[in-house]
């Protein structure tokens, strides 16, 4: 295997001895520039693995040197040395494309970790699909979600924080999976956390972990789920129902890179990746004063759009085949066909709850049809009030496709049953919680459960 080259520009002689130093007990070859001149004339002369840059130089930034590599040798990752607490700095240069920052006093471990996690990027695969390939998948063959494959592929190559939007039951969390596994973390923890699901009182032992004695209850030391992500991706659905005193804790977790749990006197470093996401308007909230403006530039730097299913109406008998193949295979059962009626149905249907929905209504029809074939009578999708194409329409007619019977009646009661028993253990009894993830209101979900007997 070829030695690995990493270029260290800095006009401080003390510093550069000192990365070279600690780079060179990891077995990695460096060179030096002091300027950003002296840099560009040893990237065009030869290949490096990774370029560590100082911010401030004697005849630039180092953020035009971010931007350069960026655009002449984008395959090169490249790590900035900020000043302790610039933090407009840090961000500005992960905007431009820095695979990540580490501040000065210099820690010699964070250093490591970081140029350990950036030569990954360049010595495991040459292929930059195939990282893609191994790990989740997006259903779809459209231009939207080749879109998307391809911001997936960039932003995974960077340790910045990455915020998913879009609509509920778009595919958010698997959006933030594949993120995590086409990057340098893939081998490490992924952490999904949603944040309207943890009771505000028990949000910050459960982010950052307690001593033992620190409140009543807390009999032993429990780490975190931010320490729980150690070395890989925590990521936080639902990032907007954080209440403002979680806000500001979090934001100080993500600059610092430490953690304090409940109780301890001492912050502990933290290598951690941090993606969010929300069905909100971010945007929307900050000019409500619901949720911090530094907070959201902090976890904002990079931004993925998922598109709602009624964009990419194209990739839906891709979705049909493939979740029916594995709703079948999960009752065990041969795959269904679905009738040509029926596909033309789901077809021109709006789906406000998008992909959640989709399946929602594939698992119904598939406890619903009796030959192995789908029809549009098992379907038992709802008229909506409006266009078909804005989301969240109103339900204003009959069940399209209804059959009438009591038997049938049973077997929707069972099926809706077992969906709320399902939400309602996911959520670890979180009525609130259950209630977003079926697309229903606490209202609805507390009726149905009073309805069906569940309690």
């Amino acid at each position: 295997m070829a030695t690995v080259q990493v270029l260290v520009v800095d006009d401080e002689p003390d510093l550069v001895e000192l990365i070279c130093l600690t780079l060179s007990r990891m077995k990695l070859a460096t060179q030096s520039a002091g300027d950003v001149a002296g840099a560009k004339k040893l990237l065009k002369a030869q290949r490096f693995d990774l370029c560590l840059t100082d911010m401030r130089l004697p005849d630039g930034n180092g953020l035009e040197l971010v931007e350069w590599l960026g655009a002449n040798q984008p395959g090169i990752p490249c790590a900035v040395i900020t000043a302790h607490g610039n933090v407009e700095s840090a961000v500005r240069a992960l905007k431009l494309g820095a695979f990540d920052f580490v501040s000065k006093p210099l820690d010699l471990g964070v250093l490591r970790k970081l140029v350990a996690s950036a030569i990954k990027l360049t010595t495991t695969d040459d292929d930059p699909g195939a990282t893609l390939r191994r790990g989740p998948m997006l259903i779809g063959r459209g231009p939207a979600m080749e879109r998307l494959r391809e911001m997936i592929q960039k932003v995974a190559r960077s340790q910045a924080p990455v915020h998913i939007f879009g609509e509920s039951g778009t595919g958010k969390e698997l959006v933030a999976r594949m993120v995590h596994s086409a990057s340098s973390r893939a081998d490490q923890p992924f952490i999904a956390v949603n944040c309207g699901a943890i009771p505000t009182e028990l949000m910050e032992s459960e982010l950052f972990g307690h001593k033992r004695g620190s409140f009543t209850g807390a009999v032993a030391d429990k780490p975190g789920l931010v320490a729980a992500a150690e070395g890989g991706t925590l990521f936080l659905d639902e990032v907007a129902d954080l209440p403002l005193h979680m806000q500001v804790k979090l934001l100080r977790v993500i600059q610092e890179k430490t953690v304090r749990p409940v109780g301890e006197s001492r912050e502990q470093a933290i290598d951690v990746r941090f993606l969010s996401a929300t069905h909100k308007d971010l945007g929307e909230l900050v000019r409500a004063g619901r949720f911090r403006e530094d907070l959201y530039y902090r976890i904002n730097v990079i931004d993925l759009r998922v598109p709602p299913l009624r964009e990419r109406r194209e990739d839906i008998p891709d979705l049909i085949e493939t979740i029916v193949r594995r709703l079948s295979r999960r009752i065990g059962v041969p795959a269904a066909a679905v009738s040509a009626d029926a596909l033309r149905a789901l077809s021109e249907y709006p789906f406000p709850g998008n992909v959640r929905e989709l399946e929602n209504t594939l698992e119904r029809a598939l406890a619903l049809c009796t030959d192995g074939t789908i029809q549009l009578s098992d379907l038992q999708l709802r008229t909506l009030a409006g266009s078909a194409d804005l989301p969240g329409g109103r339900e204003t007619g009959p069940l399209i496709g209804t059959a009438g019977g009591g038997a049938l009646g049973e077997r929707l009661e069972e099926v809706e049953r077992a969906a709320i028993i399902k939400a309602l253990e996911q959520t670890r009894y979180n009525k609130t919680a259950a209630a977003k993830l079926l697309g229903m209101t606490f209202r609805a979900l507390r009726y149905r459960i009073q309805k069906l007997g569940i309690e």
